[in-house]
């Protein structure tokens, strides 16, 4: 197993926060690096382009000050998810902005990112890619990639349906880089299960939406807390590539979980520019099967306190047992 130096002595818990579509912001971002875990977001969400680069400014600024006046905390860096795809017509730009700030960690995802390594290894960053099988895991080892996230079965978002005893141990096989597990998790627990599989660092999402300082309606939070891996629907209707969503989310969209055709997805339009009332990631709402074990909305330091003392303690009884 091998942690990047980048993260050295940076962390209080082996955690990244995922990067989530609009949720993700310099509030939730701020917040988790100054707790001691890896705070990130997708580029995209910095809307328009230019933002981006007032958003690096900053979290750069605050977290270098934080640090220099709490030299004895844990003061993790941050990422930035890059959808490194033709589709994204921001890619260089926002890969420009990124390298300009020397951004610590680029999460990539989609293509393999060879030109994104480059260009992050010539200022000394790092790249993690986050994938949902073996295959895709190789490319992204070819292309040079520091970290492979393995996005498992009951993931939030774009999730894979490999299981994580599967996953995590096949990529091992091959890789011996920084491995990040993702999938179903959101107690401390879960940290030790994940380092007991092979990885390095865990990859919480869903747990974070349930936090005051993350950019998502109050009503999308109570939701989370609410509902159990029963109420996760993984389907491919909202955006042409499977995900899972909160059931509640589609049935206060005026639709049926149970019979979502997915032979109707051309017909669908749930883009910002779409003629429907509803909209894809604004009210068709993203989770994992982990909500189930989300008790309550706290802040970030008062949930990263309470996962430090679960994982404390978990390894503590293992010792025991």
């Amino acid at each position: 197993m091998a942690l990047p130096a980048i993260l050295e002595g940076k962390l209080r818990i082996p955690l990244i926060g995922a990067p989530m579509f609009i949720v993700s912001g310099p509030e939730l971002v701020i917040a988790q690096c100054k707790a001691g875990i890896v705070g990130s977001f997708p580029a995209l969400n910095a809307r328009p382009e230019s933002m981006l680069e007032s958003w690096l400014q900053r979290i750069t600024s605050e977290l270098t000050e934080y640090a220099a006046s709490h030299p004895d905390m844990p003061v993790a860096p941050f990422a930035v998810n890059q959808i490194s795809h033709q589709s994204n017509d921001r890619l260089r730009h926002d890969v420009e902005v990124c390298v300009r700030y020397k951004v610590p960690i680029i999460i990539t995802s989609l293509r393999p990112p060879a030109e994104v390594v480059e260009a992050v290894h010539a200022y000394g960053g790092v790249v993690f890619h986050d994938v949902i099988n073996l295959r895709h895991a190789e490319k992204a080892i070819s292309q040079g990639v520091d970290g492979i996230i393995a996005v498992c079965a009951g993931a939030g978002g774009h999730a894979g349906t490999t299981s994580p005893f599967a996953l995590a141990k096949e990529i091992r096989q091959i890789f011996d880089g920084t491995l990040i597990l993702a999938g179903a998790m959101s107690r401390g627990c879960d940290l030790v299960a994940a380092r007991a599989l092979g990885a390095d660092l865990a990859y919480f999402g869903t747990r974070f939406i349930a936090c005051t300082e993350a950019n998502a309606p109050q009503s999308y939070k109570e939701m989370i807390v609410q509902s159990s891996a029963a109420d996760i629907v993984y389907t491919l209707v909202f955006t042409g590539i499977h995900g899972s969503y909160l059931r509640g989310s589609i049935e206060n969209a005026g639709l049926d979980p149970d019979n979502l055709s997915e032979l109707d997805i051309k017909s669908m339009n749930f883009g910002s520019g779409g003629n429907t009332r509803a909209k894809a990631w604004r009210d068709i709402w993203g989770a994992g099967q982990g909500v189930g074990t989300i008790d309550g909305i706290a802040s970030v330091h008062d949930l990263v306190m309470q996962l430090e003392r679960e994982y404390r303690e978990t390894l503590q009884r293992l010792r025991v047992a």
